[in-house]
């Protein structure tokens, strides 16, 4: 198309779009790239801002419009973008990863669905795919470019029919892989990373006017906290609550520090007040969650209370961090949740062992309707490897801990994380690990092969020197172990009157129903 068939394209979008905003957006564009010199261009521009700004209103372009105007723009009509206004788009989540991700689609949801945004469930009915995604491991981060290129392809197809597919990277992935997925690989329109979903609305509307756009600023303050999140738990039962986001811990091998920011805490009446209306809408059980869910700290109202005392950690854990002060902390908060609704469960996750002062073990026990699971991850048995992890603490704290929490808290489940071949993990280490294992003798257990992430402590003064087979060979031995011993553990329940909260049929058959007991064992039974 030549220059003069162009600028006549121009005048015919500026006859046929129904919002003056599209063809201001349009001649900025065209002036601002097609002109041979920038001057020239800058003073064009400057010329059409001030005829836009003085001359006749929207109001005036629709009384003086008649069938005759779009005379002659035929020719051009595949070139003129169709625009949907926000209230007939339909958006579409993807969620992978951890539940902060599941609270994270919630979140965003909400804040599109005031925008004027409708959901649908159903992919090739939407107009707009977002993917809420985790860095945490490199086969996360595979499983989500797998899926793009399969949507980019999707996308061109329906192009071809004259409709448009905006597609979008929400959360972790979106922070730290921006130039790759933008600019790159161009397999997405709009990045927002976790403290940006605010500006989705915005964003979405330069991506329909055909502009990519992010959004990946780290934020000290964001919490979300005057969001209601739209709860879709496919029971209605259960709902996820964020107190916090960020962490502060900077673990060797933790991405989440740089994806998701410094550590900040939701001022504790807005968590009250949501945990109130959940309860008022018949939710059973509620799971309060954070990065470092235990070292909340609500520091709103200092400047009318004053908060004494350093914060306690448990004996024989560090931080590297400087101790903090003040606040409203993880056990004033478990102690106002626990008593909105006796009959209401309430779980946490994720928490830090370094995190677990007497206070918070004893308030546990306690409250009948505080679950008695803790998740402990250890990720290692052996102190040496714990050290180069930056965990705070020694194999001995931890089990002293684990011997603290069981006589406080008697027949309390535990659950823990492991991670199998951490930079220059010996076959020592790893036999500590085993024996972690079987001393402890967990109800629940994760685990996982190192994988480095760029910018963490370990990518930059480190070396990922476990071969892979290695890695993959203790981490089947681990399972292994824990497996063998998790039956033990979970055989001692036999006789014993567990309470369950029923999720659902189970998947081995429709006559069965599954769901979980107050130490977070799924339980199948008809």
């Amino acid at each position: 198309m030549n220059r003069s068939s162009t600028l006549k394209l121009f005048r015919c979008i500026f006859r046929k779009c129904l919002s003056l905003r599209i063809y201001r957006d349009i001649c900025h564009q065209y002036y601002c790239t097609e002109s041979s010199s920038p001057g020239t261009g800058l003073s064009r521009m400057m010329q059409l801002k001030s005829k836009l700004t003085f001359g006749p209103s929207f109001q005036d372009f629709i009384k003086s419009s008649d069938k005759s105007d779009f005379d002659g723009c035929e020719e051009y009509e595949e070139h003129i973008p169709k625009y949907k206004s926000a209230h007939s788009r339909k958006v579409y989540f993807e969620t992978y990863g951890c539940q902060m991700n599941t609270n994270d689609t919630e979140i965003a949801w909400s804040i599109l669905q005031k925008a004027g945004y409708s959901r649908t469930h159903e992919l090739q009915k939407a107009d707009v795919v977002l993917l809420v995604t985790c860095s945490i491991r490199e086969k996360a981060e595979q499983t989500i470019w797998n899926r793009l290129k399969h949507l980019t392809a999707s996308k061109k197809r329906i192009q071809k029919h004259k409709r448009s597919l905006t597609i979008g990277v929400l959360g972790c992935m979106a922070e730290r892989l921006k130039s790759e997925l933008l600019d790159q690989e161009k397999l997405v329109d709009v990045l927002a990373g976790p403290d940006a979903y605010r500006d989705l609305p915005r964003l979405l509307s330069l991506a329909h006017g055909g502009q990519r756009a992010s959004n990946v600023l780290l934020s000290l303050e964001e919490t979300y906290a005057d969001v209601i999140p739209v709860h879709q738990s496919p029971d209605g039962h259960s709902a996820f609550v964020s107190i916090m986001r960020g962490c502060d811990n900077m673990c060797s091998y933790c991405i989440v520090p740089f994806t998701r920011g410094r550590e900040r805490s939701r001022p504790m009446s807005s968590i009250v007040e949501e945990v109130r209306m959940l309860s008022d809408q018949g939710v059973k059980e509620i799971t309060l969650l954070g990065q470092n869910v235990n070292s909340y700290r609500d520091l709103s109202k200092s400047q009318f209370f004053c908060f004494e005392g350093n914060t306690q950690l448990s004996r024989g854990f560090q931080s590297v961090y400087r101790t903090k002060q003040g606040g409203l902390r993880f056990a004033d908060l478990l102690d106002r949740v626990s008593l909105i609704n006796p009959n209401m469960r309430i779980r946490f996750t994720s928490p830090h062992p370094k995190d677990f002062p007497d206070e918070v073990l004893q308030l546990i026990q306690e409250r009948r309707n505080i679950c008695k699971h803790l998740h402990l991850p250890a990720q290692s048995g052996s102190s040496r490897v714990l050290h180069a992890m930056r965990r705070g603490y020694t194999r001995e704290a931890y089990l002293e801990l684990v011997e603290n929490i069981r006589k406080i808290i008697p027949g309390v489940s535990l659950s823990s994380d492991f991670i199998a071949g951490f930079c220059s993990e010996t076959e020592e280490d790893h036999q500590q690990t085993i024996s972690l294992l079987k001393e402890v003798g967990y109800n629940i257990g994760f685990f996982f092969t190192y994988s480095m992430r760029k910018k963490t402590h370990a990518y930059h003064r480190l070396e990922d020197n476990v071969p892979a087979p290695v890695k993959k060979r203790r981490l089947e031995e681990l399972i292994s172990v824990y497996r063998k011993k998790a039956t033990e553990v979970n055989m001692t329940l036999i006789g014993n009157t567990q309470l369950v909260l029923v999720e659902g049929e189970s998947k081995r058959s429709s006559e069965e129903l599954c769901g979980r007991n107050d130490g977070n064992v799924k339980v199948i039974f008809s």
